[in-house]
C-alpha cells in the first residue's frame, strides 16, 4: 500500500486497473476512474480524463474536497484483481472497492463501484461525467428511477445507485455522508433503460458479486506453478496478463491504453490496444512457464485462425485489431491535450503494415513450446506454418523496421535476423519431433546461411559486440535474446563481451542506467521520431535473464542479475504494476501496464530463481 496526501494530477502511476477480459478501467488513487473504453479494449474511450482531464471524461467518488488532510491508500484484494482505495481522514475512514464483475455466468457486464465507511463518519462526492468516442460525441442525460442514463449516437450507459443524483445535462453528482458500517454501491453498464430501480444494489447484493469475483479470481490463480521467491510478484504479473486477454478469442493486447508518452511532453505516444504477435507469442511463454496453459491454447486457436486466411505468398501482418481484423488506420485527436501535454493523442498505429522480419521467430517458438508444454498442434496448423517458413526463406535478407518500429525506413537489424533464424530452427525441431513432412535441407540451409552472416556482419570487434543493424555500429537491448532463445551460448565470449558493453553507462557507449537499460541511444540512432524516452523495461529483465545464464563462468553476473532484478522491481507502482519504460526521476512512462514488461518479469524471476537454487 502506499500513502499519499497531494492534490496534483495523478500521475500513470498512481493508477491500479480492474477488467472482465473484454476491456479495463484505470482508477487512480484519489478515487477517479479515468480511463475506460466500452465495450472492447480498442472500443474510443468513455472515460478518458487520463488523457484530457477537461475533455476526456470520469468516473469519480472520493472524500468532500472542503476536507483537508486526507490520505489515501491503494491495494489488491489479496490474489484477485478487485481493487481496494482507503480513504484517511481525521473523522473516519472510508474504503472504495472496484471490480467488474467475472466468473457468474450469464452476468452482465459493468462496473460496480462500492463506497463504504469502515469507520466514524465521512462526507463524499460522486461525479459521473462520461465523453464518448474520446470526447468527440455529445450526449444526453436522464434522471431516471435508480439512477440515471447517458445517451449519445454510438453508445449509451446508464448508472443505478440508490443515491440522489444531480444533472447539469452533462454529468451527475451525488453529495452524501455515511457513518460507520453504511455502504453505497454504483453500478455502470451499457443500455439506456427507462429505469434502474431493479438494478439498484445494497451492500447485500454487491457483496455476493464481489464474493464471486474474488473467487474467480482466486481459483484461477491457484493454477499458478511458480513457487519460488517473488511469488507475489509474479502472480500480480500473471493477474494483469490475464486481464489483458481477450476472453471471447484468446487474443492478447499489448497495453490496454493509448497514447501515454514515453517520455513527459514528447511526440513518442502509441496506441497498444491491439494484437502483436510479438507481444502475444511472448506472452504464451511467460503463462505457460508457471503454469497456465489455457490461455496458451486458446490465442493458438486464435493464431491458427488468422495464419489460415493469409493469402499465398503474403507476409504475416505483425499486428491485428482484436476481431482478427486489421488495426484501425493511425490518426491524431488534435481536441486532446495529452497526459501531461504530451501531444499528440494518437490512436490506430501506422506501424501495423510495417515489415517486421522478427515476428517468425517470436511465433514459430512459442508454437514449439506449446506444442511441446501445452497440447501437440494439428496437421493443418502445421501446414499453414510451413507455408510460412517457405515464405520465410525466400524474404530474410530484406530490410526491415524490426522490433522497435523505427520510422526512418528499413535497415537490416542484427535482431530480426537472429529471429528468422529462430523461426526455422524451431520448425526444424518441430518437424523432427513430430515427423512432419517439411522442406528440412532448405530450412537448414537457409538457418545456417542467417547465423553465419550475423556473425560476419553484426558483430562489431571495435566496440566488441553486437550492433543493431548492419548500416550502424551503435548497441541494441534487443541482442540480449541470443543467449535467450539459443542463439549464442551465454558463456560465448562474444556475448560476455557484449554484456560488458552494454552494462555501461550511456557516457561510456553503453545502455545501463544504474541497472535499468535504454533500448538503444535515440540520439545516436535515429529512428524517425523526435524526442527522448526513458529506460525500457522489458530490456532490463532482459539483462537480468542474460547475466543469469552467464554465471556459467561468471559467477559474479549470478550476484548482479539479482541486484538488478530487486532494483527493478523498486520501480514497479503501489500495486506491482509496470509501464513500458522507467523516466529519468523514477515515475512511470508509455502505455500501462504493458504485456511485455510483465512478461519478461515473469521470465526473468522464473529462471533467476532457479539458478539460485537454495541460496539465501
Amino acid at each position: 500500500m502506499n500513502g499519499e496526501k497531494t492534490s496534483r494530477p495523478p500521475a500513470i502511476e498512481d493508477h491500479g486497473v480492474i477488467g472482465d477480459m473484454r476491456t479495463v478501467a484505470l482508477v487512480a488513487t484519489d478515487g477517479t476512474l479515468d480511463w475506460l473504453c466500452f465495450p472492447h479494449f480498442d472500443s474510443p474511450s468513455v472515460f478518458g480524463a487520463l488523457l484530457d482531464r477537461e475533455k476526456g471524461g470520469h468516473f469519480r467518488i472520493s472524500p468532500d474536497m472542503e476536507r483537508d488532510g486526507v490520505v489515501r491508500k491503494q491495494f489488491y484484494w489479496p490474489e484477485t484483481n478487485v481493487l481496494v482505495t482507503r480513504f484517511y481522514s481525521r473523522d473516519g475512514v472510508g474504503e472504495l472497492v472496484d471490480f467488474m464483475p467475472v466468473g457468474k455466468k450469464n452476468a452482465p457486464r459493468e462496473v460496480v463501484r462500492r463506497i463504504r465507511v469502515v469507520r466514524g463518519q465521512m462526507a463524499f462526492h460522486m461525479e459521473c461525467l462520461p465523453a464518448f468516442n474520446y470526447g468527440r460525441d455529445a450526449h444526453t442525460v436522464r434522471i431516471i428511477r435508480g439512477g440515471a442514463s447517458f445517451l449519445s449516437e454510438t453508445l449509451s450507459l446508464s448508472l443505478a445507485t440508490s443515491m440522489k443524483l444531480e444533472t447539469d445535462g452533462q454529468r451527475v453528482t451525488a453529495r452524501f455522508s455515511l457513518h460507520e458500517g453504511q455502504s453505497v454501491v454504483f453500478s455502470l453498464r451499457e443500455g439506456a433503460p427507462e429505469s434502474c430501480h431493479e438494478r439498484v444494489m445494497g451492500h447485500e447484493a454487491s457483496e455476493v458479486l464481489f464474493r464471486s469475483t474474488v473467487d474467480y479470481w482466486r481459483h484461477w490463480l491457484a493454477k499458478c506453478s511458480y513457487t519460488g521467491r517473488w511469488r507475489e510478484t509474479v502472480q500480480r504479473s500473471a493477474l494483469v496478463l490475464k486481464l489483458m486477454t481477450f476472453e471471447p478469442s484468446g487474443a492478447i493486447v499489448a497495453a490496454p491504453t493509448c497514447s501515454l508518452p514515453e517520455f513527459p511532453g514528447g511526440t513518442r505516444n502509441w496506441d497498444y490496444r491491439y494484437v502483436w504477435i510479438r507481444d502475444a507469442a511472448f506472452t504464451v511463454y511467460a503463462l505457460m512457464r508457471i503454469g497456465f496453459h489455457e490461455e496458451a491454447g486458446a490465442f493458438m486457436r486464435w493464431l491458427e485462425k488468422r495464419i489460415a486466411e493469409l493469402p499465398d505468398g503474403q507476409p504475416l501482418p505483425l499486428m491485428y485489431a482484436l476481431d482478427g481484423g486489421e488495426v484501425p488506420k493511425e490518426q491524431e485527436l488534435l481536441h486532446l491535450a495529452g497526459y501531461g501535454d504530451s501531444r499528440p493523442v494518437r490512436v490506430g498505429n501506422g506501424a501495423a503494415h510495417q515489415l517486421q522480419l522478427d515476428i517468425y521467430g517470436e511465433l514459430m517458438d512459442s508454437v514449439y513450446l506449446y506444442n511441446k508444454y501445452g497440447a501437440p498442434i494439428s496437421y493443418d496448423f502445421w501446414n499453414h506454418l510451413r507455408r510460412l517458413m517457405n515464405w520465410l526463406c525466400e524474404h530474410w535478407q530484406e530490410r526491415d523496421e524490426s522490433i522497435w518500429e523505427v520510422r526512418a525506413g528499413k535497415q537490416h537489424f542484427v535482431y530480426s535476423k537472429m529471429m528468422c533464424w529462430v523461426a526455422l530452427d524451431r520448425a526444424v525441431r518441430l518437424a523432427d519431433k513430430r515427423s512432419f513432412p517439411a522442406d528440412r535441407a532448405r530450412w537448414l540451409h537457409t538457418r545456417d546461411t542467417i547465423f553465419e552472416e550475423i556473425m560476419r556482419e553484426g558483430w562489431c570487434s571495435k566496440r566488441g559486440a553486437f550492433i543493431q543493424s548492419y548500416e550502424s555500429m551503435s548497441l541494441d537491448a534487443a541482442n540480449l535474446l541470443m543467449p535467450l532463445v539459443f542463439f549464442l551460448s551465454p558463456v560465448d565470449p562474444r556475448m560476455l563481451s557484449t554484456l560488458d558493453v552494454l552494462r555501461k553507462p550511456p557516457a561510456q557507449g553503453g545502455l545501463t542506467s544504474d541497472g535499468l537499460v535504454f533500448r538503444y541511444d535515440v540520439e545516436a540512432t535515429p529512428d524517425g521520431v523526435s524526442g527522448r524516452e526513458g529506460t525500457f523495461n522489458l530490456c532490463t529483465f532482459w539483462l537480468v535473464e542474460a547475466m543469469t545464464r552467464a554465471r556459467v563462468t561468471r559467477p559474479d553476473l549470478l550476484d548482479e542479475a539479482r541486484l538488478t532484478f530487486e532494483r527493478m522491481l523498486g520501480y514497479a507502482n503501489h500495486v506491482g504494476l509496470f509501464a513500458e519504460q522507467t523516466g529519468p526521476s523514477g515515475e512511470a512512462l508509455g502505455n500501462f501496464p504493458q504485456a511485455l514488461t510483465h512478461l519478461s518479469l515473469i521470465s526473468a524471476a522464473y529462471n533467476l530463481d532457479r539458478a539460485l537454487g537454495h541460496r539465501d
